[in-house]
């Protein structure tokens, strides 16, 4: 049976722009949307071969569905820009490989791909559609299916019927009802998809729900009856067209659309200008391996003569030169001078901020011009060097310079070893690691990894010069004939690479990278650099007393399992706990063995019912306080300040949240007595007090102000126990008399339910049964319906777009959204669900910080940050300053963005973090 292939080229392209990183030729251009579709137009012909294949995109203008409908898709921003010039040349290229290209005006990608489907279903053949658009599961039919090459997503009818819960010939009528935002077709208000499912089931189809809408009671009743004009034109618009009529793109019909041979030559010279190296190769090979050169019009014979010519590896000339006497520093003083900017990186001792010394430190000055200075490699590996001290100190002015900008990699760790050696590095303007934080947060964002992303280039890797493990040598014994290019291309490679990303980023992703993550960088310095004073004494007690209580909890154990076991050995716990105590294992976990679990999840299920379980569960969260914080925190005290340095990671999560590591402060346990009493161990030198703010339930705030619920609005704007307000609703009481054990359900399901938790998740975190979960979850959503719709339409945008965005326009990716896995996508979800909250919260916290830093310098100020953890700054604050402190800090931290709900931030004062806390 003959085979048609159809591709959806404008679904694609799309997906690719915002999936693929921001790929750049050596010219310059964009290219990831470019790769993308490629690079699934060729798996697609190797996993679904066929005898006829189209790729069909979007004509330009209107189609005949604004003619019905002028609002029609007047929501969609316009095109960017990067994505506009890469359209033309994946038309060219996809035709190039031997795919026909279609573009038909007044209709849509979709109304042409309908079309052919449709005859060729007519005609016996078999049709595969790829396709990422979940409107095109309208088409589905015993010889027509669906397959989503970037989720390996296959729908033939019952796989539609699983995803969507409704036949392929009641998608049409499923679309009508939820409406599209992404086209702006409106639906039905507030019916997403489980309503859509529930109405058709019953009803059967559209015409269906509408006669019997009044049968449909409650709000979303009402709101199918208001929706009822409507909905006929709304099935219209999502209504894919399948007479276009054709003749005359396909004179012959589908024969016209035979597979061609690709055209090897073009590929190559195109391929080459591109930068798609392996494919350059492919073609050049596919080129010496074809028979005959009247395949090949004049284009690809003088394209052959060419096919002998190596493709450069560096497209830049590279002039890296190392400044080892007096008149090349001479030289590079004056070069300095003259420059506006340079890329800057140090060579150290160690990765201990506090601790390394300089090596050698690079300069670039563009693209492929950089020096290496080296300052204290071992006499076997430098015959000829500068001496360190006075070489730093003729380059200390230019480092201070605010006028001279340095960009580099991970910036914040060279401002620390150039203050190791009494130097303040000033004129930081562009980070290339926190750059590709802003652009891909999704991603890695190291330089080995960055430099063949986007400059298409590897770099040379630190384990290549020094080794790895016991054998690895310092740095300082490194060469300078090796070191030279490795330090110089450090420094060059976060010039180009911070220049390509800045140029990708757009207006909102700009303010967060150059008003947000670059002056938080110099704060966290600062803060690092200060650290925070420990008492060594209280630690010492705690440690000692934990032991008691851990030595206590064996003891019970023991007794309860009626002998003696290593609570700690997950075999012998097996063994305690499913054969000697006979715990029932239907439904508990394996292990990869094929033994039942005893990790955490399955304890935690198991304690609802067992005492030695949740026993377990307290010696571990014990055992782990003990290990991880009062015996590990006096090792990381410094000797020079008695205090603790941690060091705070930027660029991790994708939420923009901080995270910190020697000693980890964002994970120090509060929900137990004994974890918040670790914070009593951060206490105030002398003659200061320790001064905390926290956002309160600034979560929830975002979610109020993204969701514009008018209840949960109302109940911030009134300043209302919000947890005391959903357990009246809950529970069906009066404010008045919920009582303390109603709010904590409250509590846990409004954050629950922000972090997309489930009736089985709220289950299992308030100790009830599912049935009653789900009824509680339903309570909460009849009374905060718009916090339900913003669930629904952030999990769609994530879906549409493949990610989300906080409000100052963080973009955060969820690459796992069209995973497969259930379980994956479900997670992915839930993300979707929580991201833009989180993320808006990290942001909030960073301007905070930033405003805080700017008054303390503005005023004058002793007072200083010393912590930044989660929702809350921590300041050290003199006796003077504590009423000023006090007064202004909630003040600033409210002002930092206007939601149309009140930020607030409640303050605390101390001699601990504990008390201020």
């Amino acid at each position: 049976m003959n085979t048609l292939l159809l591709v959806d080229g404008s679904s694609y392209l799309y997906r690719a722009f915002h999936a693929m990183p921001d790929l750049r030729s050596p010219s310059g251009q964009a290219t990831g949307a470019i790769y993308g579709v490629l690079n699934m137009l060729r798996q697609l012909k190797n996993e679904y071969p066929a005898t006829y294949q189209a790729c069909i995109f979007d004509a330009k203008g209107k189609t005949f569905r604004d003619a019905m409908y002028p609002e029609y898709k007047a929501n969609r921003p316009p095109m960017p820009e990067d994505l506009r010039s890469q359209v033309d040349i994946v038309h060219q290229l996809v035709a190039h490989m031997g795919w026909h290209v279609l573009v038909v005006d007044g209709v849509e990608a979709d109304d042409v791909i309908g079309t052919l489907a449709s005859q060729a279903d007519q005609q016996g053949m078999q049709v595969i559609i790829s396709t990422g658009d979940k409107d095109m599961a309208q088409l589905v039919t015993p010889k027509v299916s669906l397959i989503n090459t970037m989720s390996k997503e296959f729908l033939d009818e019952e796989g539609v019927k699983n995803k969507f819960g409704v036949r392929p010939d009641q998608i049409i009528d499923y679309l009508a009802l939820m409406g599209d935002k992404v086209d702006n077709v409106p639906g039905v208000e507030k019916c997403g998809p489980k309503t859509a499912v529930k109405w058709l089931e019953e009803f059967n189809t559209l015409d269906g729900v509408i006669n019997h809408a009044d049968q449909i009671k409650g709000k979303v009743g009402e709101n199918l009856k208001a929706a009822l004009d409507f909905l006929p034109l709304a099935r219209q618009l999502v209504t894919i067209k399948c007479d276009v009529d054709l003749k005359q793109v396909l004179p012959k019909g589908l024969h016209d659309l035979y597979i061609k041979e690709p055209n090897w030559p073009i590929l190559y010279e195109e391929y080459q200008q591109l930068g798609f190296k392996t494919w350059t190769k492919e073609a050049q090979q596919n080129i010496h391996t074809t028979d005959s050169m009247s395949l090949f019009d004049e284009v690809a014979e003088h394209t052959l003569q060419h096919t002998q010519t190596s493709i450069p590896d560096t497209p830049i000339e590279l002039h890296y030169q190392a400044i080892t006497t007096q008149q090349a520093l001479t030289q590079l003083l004056e070069k300095l001078d003259r420059a506006n900017q340079i890329g800057l990186d140090t060579e150290t001792t160690s990765l201990n901020t506090q601790q390394a010394r300089i090596i050698g430190l690079s300069m670039a000055f563009a693209a492929g011009d950089a020096v290496y200075i080296p300052l204290a490699h071992s006499m076997t590996a430098a015959t000829e060097q500068l001496p360190l001290e006075e070489t730093l100190t003729k380059l200390k002015p230019y480092l201070e310079s605010t006028q001279l900008k340095k960009i580099g990699q991970n910036l914040k760790y060279d401002q620390h070893i150039f203050a190791n050696h009494g130097i303040q590095l000033k004129g930081i303007a562009g980070d290339s690691m926190l750059a590709s934080y802003v652009v891909e947060s999704h991603l890695s964002h190291g330089l080995d990894d960055l430099a063949p992303r986007h400059l298409g280039l590897d770099t040379i890797t630190y384990e290549s010069l020094c080794g790895k493990g016991a054998k690895q040598i310092s740095f300082a014994d490194v060469s300078i004939i090796d070191a030279t290019p490795y330090a110089c291309q450090d420094a060059d490679f976060a010039l180009r690479l911070e220049h390509i990303l800045r140029g990708q980023m757009n207006e909102k992703q700009r303010y967060v990278y150059e008003q947000i993550e670059l002056p938080v960088a110099s704060i966290l310095f600062m803060m690092e650099r200060l650290g925070v004073l420990l008492d060594k004494t209280e630690l010492a007690r705690q440690s000692h007393e934990l032991g008691q209580r851990l030595l206590a909890l064996e003891t019970q154990a023991h007794e309860m399992a009626g002998q003696p076991f290593n609570l700690n050995s997950p075999k012998q716990l097996q063994e305690i706990l499913f054969e000697r105590l006979a715990i029932p294992i239907k439904g508990l976990k394996k292990t990869a063995s094929g033994g039942i679990s005893t990790d955490e999840s399955v304890l935690e299920k198991l304690a609802l019912d067992y005492p030695l379980p949740k026993l377990i569960l307290e010696n571990r969260t014990l055992a782990k306080l003990k290990t991880t914080y009062t015996d590990k925190l006096p090792s990381l005290i410094s000797p020079n300040d008695g205090r603790v340095h941690t060091t705070y990671a930027q660029a991790v999560a994708i939420t923009g949240r901080l995270a910190s590591n020697n000693p980890n402060l964002q994970n120090i346990p509060i929900r137990t007595e004994e974890g918040r009493r670790v914070r009593k161990a951060f206490i105030a030198p002398e003659n200061s007090v320790i001064i905390s703010a926290d956002y309160s339930q600034i979560e929830l705030r975002i979610m109020a102000h993204l969701s514009n619920d008018p209840a949960l609005v109302k109940a911030f704007n009134e300043g209302a126990d919000i947890h005391r307000a959903t357990a009246a609703e809950v529970f069906h009481v009066e404010q008045s008399e919920v009582t303390s054990e109603q709010r904590r359900y409250a509590k846990t399901i409004n954050f629950g339910l922000i972090y997309g938790m489930g009736q089985y998740g709220l289950a299992s975190s308030l100790e009830i049964s599912p049935a009653m979960a789900k009824q509680f979850i339903d309570r909460y959503f009849m009374k905060y319906p718009a916090v339900a719709g913003y669930m629904e339409e952030a999990k769609l945008n994530a879906q549409e777009q493949g990610f989300v965005e906080t409000l100052f326009g963080r973009r955060l990716y969820l690459p796992d959204i069209h995973s497969p896995k259930a379980n994956i996508r479900a997670g992915a979800e839930r993300a979707a669900i929580n991201a833009p909250m989180q993320g808006t919260a990290s942001d909030l916290i960073k301007l905070a910080m930033i405003a805080v830093q700017n008054w303390l310098e503005q005023d004058q100020l002793n007072s200083k940050l010393i912590m930044q953890v989660h929702d809350e700054l921590v300041l050290e604050v003199p006796p003077d300053e504590i009423t000023q402190v006090k007064e202004k800090l909630p003040e600033l931290m409210a002002g930092v963005a206007t939601l149309n709900v009140p930020l607030l931030a409640e303050v605390g004062i101390g001699q601990n973090w504990e008390e201020a806390h």
